[in-house]
């Protein structure tokens, strides 16, 4: 390991850690590490918001030039934009900053140990840790490590190293293989983040015919929903899709046109259109599947999210 850290580790096993990039995820996995009773020898922050962030997460850490930080480091801790990891790896493989026996952590959902392929020529090791879990920067998100899992990837003698570094931060490992890493990434983003985007949109089509508080009225059916999805899988979907509730279905897509024409000339309000249409499809595509919708009756809520109606030999088969 580096002897160069100017810090010592409070107890035999902990490390000297520099945190690289101080946004929401590093500030708050550095945190965690320190309360691990890790040492933290220094961390990044180029913005004023970072610096904000470290000093408000890292009090006391010294704010210095990654360069610095990899120096000093055990471990280093790169929370940086996925498309930023790979230069800023070859880059300090070209100053030649990666250290024999070094422990080099990325967070990144997409990419696993194959990025830190320089770390690895120059003898440290390589380690994946990515949290499936959205962060605010703040400290609330300390306690969310508890009840969060992570994706972990590394070789497999290294591997136990990238599950202990987890469980520390009292987290969940869950190893994760390096060929299935964007798979495994797509499916956190498409779950997180297309749920945020979906709650915007019927938000907004409650907030544009008058709803005051449309948060009070989408909270517990949301909340409700999640849950028994997450406990049930598909068994708990409902809803006249899953029904084969042609005419209602068609009275959506009526609905949410008009309100996608009716959007002040800007054309607002199209991309929900677009967007129940497309998961009212997966949604019948997938009930079909599952035995819960007739052929006749997915055919049907095809033809009424095109905004046609089912033909005399589809009505006879509903």
């Amino acid at each position: 390991m580096p002897s160069s850290a100017p810090q010592q580790p409070s107890r035999p096993g902990r490390l000297g850690v520099g945190v690289i990039g101080a946004g929401k995820v590093g500030a708050v996995l550095g945190a965690a590490l320190r309360s691990a009773q890790h040492a933290l020898v220094g961390v990044s922050a180029v913005s004023e918001e970072s610096r904000e962030r470290a000093e408000l997460l890292l009090p006391g850490v010294p704010v210095l030039e990654v360069p610095d930080i990899v120096e000093r480091s055990e471990l280093v801790l790169l929370a940086v934009p996925d498309d930023a990891l790979g230069p800023l790896v070859e880059g300090l493989a070209k100053l030649g900053a990666w250290q024999p026996g070094q422990l080099v952590a990325h967070t990144s959902g997409r990419h696993g140990v194959g990025i830190l392929a320089p770390v690895r020529t120059a003898g440290a090791i390589p380690l994946a840790i990515h949290p499936a879990m959205t962060f605010t920067g703040m400290s609330l998100d300390l306690a969310r490590l508890t009840d969060c899992c992570f994706g972990v990837t590394a070789d497999p003698a290294m591997l136990p190293i990238a599950q202990a570094l987890v469980v520390e931060m009292g987290a969940e490992p869950v190893v994760v293989a390096e060929g299935d890493r964007a798979a495994y990434h797509a499916a956190l983003a498409h779950g997180s983040n297309h749920l945020v985007t979906l709650a915007s949109q019927a938000a907004e089509i409650l907030g544009r015919i008058g709803v005051p508080d449309p948060g009070a009225v989408l909270g517990p059916l949301l909340r409700a929903s999640l849950d028994n999805a997450l406990s049930a899988g598909e068994s708990a979907l409902t809803g006249p899709v899953a029904r084969g509730d042609v005419g209602t279905v068609a009275a959506h897509i009526g609905a949410l046109s008009e309100l996608a024409s009716d959007s002040d000339g800007g054309g607002g309000g199209a991309d929900i259109l677009e967007a129940y249409r497309a998961m009212a499809h997966a949604t019948a595509v997938r009930a079909e599947r599952r035995g819960r919708l007739a052929a006749s009756a997915r055919a049907a809520i095809e033809k009424a999210l095109e905004g046609t109606e089912p033909d005399d030999e589809t009505r006879e088969d509903l």
